[in-house]
């Protein structure tokens, strides 16, 4: 069975200090560009990247789509983070 995987982008939302209830106010957000076949696999993969080498509380993590990816790059925050 051929697998095809796809560059997809994603946010993801955090909280820096994991040893805090999430406010929203103290929200961040990141974005990773990952090779994945499915959008499930993306996120699986994400929180791995997350755990191996960040201390952050993940709040939620979505795939984005090009016109996503688009808005995200006007409000001039975009920005891939890679480990």
């Amino acid at each position: 069975m051929l697998v095809v995987n796809y560059r997809m982008i994603f946010k993801v939302f955090y909280q820096k200090d994991n040893t805090r209830s999430p406010r929203r106010e103290t929200t961040d957000a990141l974005y990773l560009d990952l090779d994945v076949a499915t959008k499930e696999e993306g996120v699986v993969l994400a929180r791995e990247l997350l755990a191996k080498n960040t201390a952050y509380h993940v709040e939620f993590i979505d795939s984005l789509s090009d016109e996503s990816v688009e808005y995200e790059k006007e409000t001039g925050v975009f920005e891939i983070t890679s480990f």
